[in-house]
Formats: structure tokens, sequence, C-alpha cells
């Protein structure tokens, strides 16, 4: 006991704090498995355990690109989505293939991390090489754009496969791609996902949950992540010391959004009805409030930041209506209370943001 005493002693801070973390999420999922299994939670509190492992994920995976890339990005919900639709995608063709919900649902977890990553490459390129409100704007675009492009999509599936269209101009319905009688229809464009089977669990929310910090500590503390800090920190100084912008800045965007399409693929696979107006731009401002009040770069903050605001609004569910007005007043709050010039700085932006898109709902 003194011998294991005495090595916890001689780790580091930075793994301290990590290994606090771990060890934080797992007590938390043991005590929600254990009030769960006895029946001392409520129906509400149940469902919302799965979302909630979303979201932390969501939060985690962008405080990579936020905290600690220092790269404002308004377009997280629109990763999410491309891994949520692509995941159920791959979930429903498989039923015949894989009987097995826990390995489909893996799958698709996949899946969805893997398209969601492509979609990070193919916008990063071009994106990453603005700066600032410029390079906010364009993700937000992007985000809004995929929303759209799903909104257009018609995806079925039968004994021949995948049969897929975009319903650009509103004339075509599901009837219309090929599929044959017995088929199963996936995506019927507006209508969304309908129909899934629901095979995410907590258990799931859980790992991935657990993976997802693996992943992002474990670049941070490497010698990658320090030199992404360095970007963040001084861009011309990193630049002039040989570190390469371009990879650095792509290979945090891109583990970003590959978590967040694995985080969507979960969610989808909660409900039986899916639809894209679920991962709009207030998506994306709310996973961004989680990262802002848990501390930008602070993992362990974003965890408890996005855990604590999901369940209040649904705990409040009466003054629903001005949750985001709450969330920017907390965010006033924060930024008074605060010295760090990066909080002022993202709570700057996204205040007239939320204050323009209210208007013009």
């Amino acid at each position: 006991m003194k011998k294991l005493i005495g090595r916890i002693k001689g780790l580091k801070k930075t793994t301290k704090v990590d290994f606090a973390t771990y060890l934080g999420v797992i007590l938390a999922f043991v005590l929600f498995t254990v009030l769960r299994d006895r029946g001392l939670l409520n129906r509400s509190i149940t469902g919302m355990l799965v979302p909630i492992c979303a979201y932390i994920v969501m939060a985690v995976s962008l405080n990579l690109t936020v905290g600690i890339l220092g790269e404002l990005s308004l377009g997280h919900a629109g990763f999410m989505s491309v891994g949520a639709f692509s995941g159920v995608i791959a979930a429903q063709s498989l039923q015949a293939a894989v009987p097995s919900a826990p390995a489909r649902l893996a799958i698709a977890i996949l899946v969805g991390a893997v398209f969601a990553a492509v979609a990070g490459t193919i916008v990063g390129v071009p994106v990453l090489r603005l700066r600032g409100d410029y390079l906010a704007i364009v993700t937000l675009a992007f985000g809004e754009i995929i929303k759209e492009l799903i909104t257009c999509l018609l995806v079925a599936w039968d004994s021949r496969g995948l049969h897929m269209a975009f319903n650009l101009n509103g004339s075509l319905t599901i009837n219309d791609i090929g599929m044959e009688p017995g088929g199963m229809a996936i995506i019927k464009g507006a209508q969304g996902a309908t129909g899934t089977e629901t095979i995410a669990s907590f258990t799931a929310g859980f790992i991935l949950i657990m993976i997802t910090l693996v992943i992002v500590l474990n670049l941070v503390r490497s010698r990658a992540g320090r030199a992404i800090m360095a970007l963040r920190d001084n861009r011309i100084a990193a630049e002039s010391v040989g570190i390469n912008v371009t990879k650095y800045k792509m290979m945090a965007f891109v583990t970003s959004a590959a978590l967040a399409g694995a985080a969507g693929a979960l969610y989808g696979l909660n409900y039986s009805n899916l639809t894209a107006s679920k991962f709009s731009f207030d998506t994306s401002i709310l996973v961004l409030v989680y990262v802002v009040l848990g501390g930008l770069g602070n993992m362990w903050g974003s965890i408890i930041a996005a855990a604590v605001l999901y369940f209040l609004p649904e705990a409040l569910r009466e003054f629903k209506d001005y949750r985001m007005l709450v969330y920017a007043v907390v965010l006033i709050l924060v930024m008074l209370a605060t010295n760090d010039s990066r909080i002022k700085a993202l709570a700057g932006r996204i205040l007239p943001k939320r204050k323009g898109a209210k208007d013009n709902g």
C-alpha cells in the first residue's frame, strides 16, 4: 500500500488529473447504473443517460478544437449529424447480416466516426487557412449546408443493397428510388430517419466517453499536443521553430470531427425517429456553451458542464423557452468573473450571433 501511495505521489500533476478524470467517469457510471437497476431513477432521467453521454463526447471533442487548438468552430453539430445519419444507415442495413445489437452499434459508431472524419478533412483543408470570425462563419455555413442536404436525402435498403437519391426539387418520394416492395425505408427526406431500431445503451455511452478521453488526453499530453498548443499560443513563434501549421491543425480538427461523428451515431440510434433539425445552429452553440462554462482546455470541466446543463433544461421543462437566454446570462457572468481573455473573446462572438438568430426566428 505504501509503495502504491508512493508511486501515486511520484506521478506528474497532469497524469494525476487524467487518472482522476477517468476515475470520476467510472464512479459516475457505476453510481447511475446501480440507481437505474434498483429503480431509483425515474423514466425521464433514465431516458437522458444516453444523450448526456453523447453530449459529453461532443463537449470534450469540441474542447480539442476550441480550447486546445484555439479555433472557434460553430459547425460541430454538422459533424454530429453526419455521424448520426451514416450510423443509422449502417445499423439498419446490417440488421440481417449482424444480428447482435451491440456489434451493430459498434460498427455504426465506427462508420459515423469515419464519415465525420472524411467530412472534417474536406472542410478542414480550405477552412483552417482562415482565422477567428472567418473560420467561425465558414464552419457555421458547413453545419447548415449539411442539415439541408440531409433534409433532401432519401435512403432505402432491400435485397439489392442501398438506394439513395437527393430530393432537391421536392418531387421525389421514397417509392421513386427503386426500392423493392419488401424493402426498408431508412431516411425519408424531411421526415428524417423513421422506424430506427433503438440499440444505443448507457454502457456503450460510457465506453465511448472513456475512449474519447483516452484519445484526447493522450493527444494533448503528446508531442503533437504540445505543438497544437504552441500554435494556439503564438502561431508565428511556432512556425519559426519548424512546426507544421497545417498538419497539426488538421490533426486536431479531424480528430474532433471524428469523435463528434461517433457521438452522433450513438445519439441517432437512441431514437426511433430522427430529423436533421435536431442538429441545427442552436446545437452547436449549446455544445460550445458546455465547453466555455467547463473551462477552455479543461476536459473534466466539459464533462461536468455537459451533464449538468443538459439535465437542468429537462428538469425545468416549463422554462425551456428561456434556456438560451439563461445560457447567455451565464456566459456574461463567467466573462465578468474570469480574467481569461479567450473566454471573453468567445462570449463576445457568441452573444451577438444568438441575438441575431433570435430576431430572425
